[in-house]
């Protein structure tokens, strides 16, 4: 039974737009589902820039069948667009696929190794397997299957006896401006530029003028399979379409009528699939929505073929901590199936549902993603007590479950920097992850890994893929004789104290308080004092008892939080590290 829309939710971004979409949807195609539509291109690896192309559409989706609306999530696989270029730092792919270029994707061969047939579906396989993982619900169209089994010929045909109007409306945006135009003096930005060109805006064709006049259709040759056709004649009442291919000189003549070798180009087959499906709403990323780009122009052709053009928010990029704009032209740009290695679920569908689609955000992949999963926990203890405000309680409600049902989730989440940073200690050792887990809270002691999981394996594989070698932890084989013998005798008392209060202390809350507390006895305040009773000077105190902590520990200035490696250490190997 879908879930009724609570009023709470009122407030939020998607909660408007799914206003606006049902009232619309009920314009145009009264008693009808609702259609609201994602395009992926399977051109290389579909990366979390991309994500936001799907996530916008099934977050609005989501929210009309939670108030208990017919509503279908298309995404089409752009799998019949030419291959562009060779993507670069793809395993088992060098410069020798470069041949392939021009031919649709779905006839490029996969990566060497891959168990998929052909390149598209190599790449639209771990996406399809991403977007279950994030509970998304949709209906894939091939566009190669509906090309190549005719089910667009009429478009075709309709769009190539108008092509007159169709030229008309694109010859609008082909001018280009005068040389004494006032140039932008906003600065270019090369990676804003890869992601447009990797999302096929910037060299978005829009069809083949020439001698026999302009043609809104690209046949794929008969022989070397490439699109680098050239339209010589066509006649209305037959549909003989006539070509020559560039790359190779075959030429052929044809019926259009009984011809699936060939596609719309794509600032027609856009708004042509607007009409064809009745999409009421699709976002489109900046790249597509600038003035004569693919969305704008689309909003004009949609009408030749009887449709409207759908409400279309602009979607801002989505960057990474450290990285520039994605671009999927580039190699080792994170996916979605990267990032739900280090993160869960929930947390990955937060940070897309809690930003408005023209805001711009960052998915951390550095020790960001503590911070933001440490946010993801107060939101959680927040929404729990009643205390959130009404946008964070739908957003975290969006982050947690769809219509259908509620993501899986761990059963105790731990803090993920502590879950980070006995993974890290531990080095794959679960015996020992899971004393040191269980000793967080001795009254509520962790009885199994499980327990902490699938949370513990993010935080684990964040360590093990995103944390450089220099930055791991290792713990001291033997005590640093040389530093503990130059002590003075303060620092000496400082870890008298600490060892006089490891037995009685010894959990996460218990040793968080000892080691902030010991500079603060040492100063001749109260382990309890709070920061306002005490001078500025104990901050400094305890900075510097910190760094003797860990230099004895693990021979560094920093490292995992210090209760969360001393439960690490264990009781034994701290009292010999520290000179006992």
């Amino acid at each position: 039974m879908p879930i009724v829309a609570q009023s709470t939710e009122t407030t939020d971004w998607v909660s408007r737009f799914a206003d606006e979409v049902i009232e619309e949807s009920e314009r145009r195609a009264p008693g009808k589902p609702v259609v609201v539509a994602s395009g992926l291109s399977p051109s290389g690896p579909i990366h979390l820039g991309n994500l936001r192309e799907v996530m916008t559409p099934h977050l609005v989706a989501d929210e009309i069948r939670r108030r208990g609306h017919q509503v279908r999530h298309l995404i089409s696989w752009d799998d019949y667009d030419r291959y562009r270029k060779v993507p670069a730092g793809i395993a088992g792919v060098d410069e020798s696929w470069a041949e392939h270029i021009g031919k649709p994707l779905t006839s490029v061969p996969a990566p060497k190794g891959s168990a998929f047939p052909n390149w598209a579906e190599h790449f639209k396989a771990a996406m399809v397997e991403a977007l279950a993982e994030l509970g998304v619900e949709f209906d894939g169209i091939s566009q190669t299957a509906q090309y190549t089994s005719g089910v667009y010929r009429e478009q075709i045909l309709h769009a190539m006896k108008h092509r007159g109007d169709i030229d008309a409306v694109l010859a609008q945006y082909r001018t280009k401006p005068k040389g004494g135009a006032k140039k932008s003096q906003k600065p270019v930005d090369e990676a804003e530029l890869e992601a447009a060109e990797g999302s096929g805006a910037a060299s978005e064709d829009d069809g083949s003028s020439g001698s026999a006049g302009y043609f809104p259709y690209k046949p794929y040759c008969g022989n070397c399979e490439k699109d680098l056709t050239t339209v010589t004649s066509y006649i209305d009442d037959t549909t003989e379409l006539s070509y020559t291919c560039n790359e190779c000189g075959f030429a052929e003549t044809v019926r259009l009528n009984e011809f699936n070798r060939g596609k719309l180009v794509w600032k027609v087959d856009w708004p042509m699939r607007w009409a064809y499906e009745g999409v009421v709403f699709e976002p489109s990323g900046v790249d597509h929505s600038s003035p004569g780009s693919s969305f704008q122009v689309g909003g004009q052709i949609v009408g030749i073929f009887g449709g409207k053009q759908p409400i279309g928010p602009m979607y801002a990029f989505v960057g990474i901590s450290g990285m520039a704009k994605m671009s999927s032209s580039r190699g080792g740009v994170p996916t979605p199936a990267d990032a739900l290695k280090i993160m869960e679920p929930q947390l990955l569908r937060w940070l897309y549902a809690r930003r408005r689609p023209n805001q711009s955000f960052k998915i951390a992949f550095d020790q960001e993603i503590q911070r933001l999963y440490d946010e993801w926990d107060k939101l959680d203890t927040k929404v729990a007590d009643g205390s959130a405000l009404p946008a964070d309680i739908a957003a975290h409600s969006r982050a947690v479950r769809t219509a259908g049902d509620e993501l899986p989730r761990t059963a105790r989440p731990l803090p993920y920097r502590t879950l980070a940073s006995v993974a890290d200690i531990t080095a794959g050792h679960q015996d020992q992850a899971l004393r040191i887990l269980s000793e967080l809270d001795p009254e509520n002691p962790l009885g199994s890994l499980d327990e902490a999981r699938p949370r513990y394996d993010k935080a684990e594989a964040w360590i093990n893929t995103q944390v450089p070698a220099d930055q791991r932890t290792i713990v001291r084989d033997e005590p640093d004789v040389e530093l503990l013998k130059s002590l003075d005798e303060a620092s000496q008392q400082s870890l008298r104290l600490l060892l006089d209060g490891l037995e009685s202390h010894w959990s996460l809350d218990g040793l968080t308080h000892l080691v902030y507390g010991v500079p603060k006895v040492q100063a001749g305040f109260s382990p309890d004092a709070t920061p306002k009773e005490l001078p500025a000077e104990i901050k400094t105190a305890q900075r510097s008892f910190f760094a003797l902590l860990y230099h004895l520990l693990v021979g560094r200035d920093t490292g995992p939080r210090l209760p969360t490696l001393l439960l690490a250490v264990g009781h034994e190997r701290v009292r010999r590290l520290l000179g006992e």
